[in-house]
């Protein structure tokens, strides 16, 4: 059973420096694109930017109202320093999601890819391609807006036939 006949999920394309957001709306079963930015964040200090994450994704749910968070995962592909700030920016985008009240659902980078463009090895330039697509966008997002909206439509896609609780 659906909370309501409306409800918005808020993906998010993690980053220290710039954390991608996309907003849909599921009505219906029909997904129809909110909003999609980016979150740039310009202090050194990670302390600072990590606050400023929290206060952004914040801002950005009270706006928007969605009840589900859809996050990438974390992988480390090279560089361990640079995973560790990105799974730091993700922590703090979560506690954000928690403290106002959405229900959070992580998903693999490849398992994002696969649901959007059907293939988990998908080019950035694929996953921008069908969120456009995909949500009748006119022009194509940016590619960090256009991972978050991908992570919210992967959680559409994966969860249509299941019940979403809170």
């Amino acid at each position: 059973m659906y909370p309501t006949d409306s409800y918005r999920i808020l993906g998010i394309d993690p980053g220290s420096r710039v954390m991608g957001f996309g907003v849909i709306e599921m009505r219906a079963r029909q997904l129809t694109y909110v909003s999609s930015g980016c979150i740039r964040v310009e202090a050194e200090a990670m302390p600072i930017r990590l606050h400023e994450i929290f206060q952004n994704v914040t801002q950005i749910i009270q706006q928007y109202q969605p009840i589900i968070l859809a996050i990438e995962q974390v992988f480390v592909y090279r560089n361990v320093a640079s995973a560790l700030k990105l799974g730091q920016a993700r922590g703090v985008a979560m506690v954000a999601a928690v403290q106002q009240n959405l229900a959070v659902y992580e998903y693999a980078p490849n398992l994002i890819k696969q649901a959007v463009v059907g293939k988990g090895h998908a080019e950035k330039a694929q996953v921008q391609y069908m969120v456009k697509l995909l949500l009748n966008l006119p022009a194509l997002p940016p590619s960090d807006a256009a991972d978050a909206l991908a992570a919210a439509l992967c959680h559409a896609h994966l969860q249509k036939n299941q019940p979403i609780t809170r």
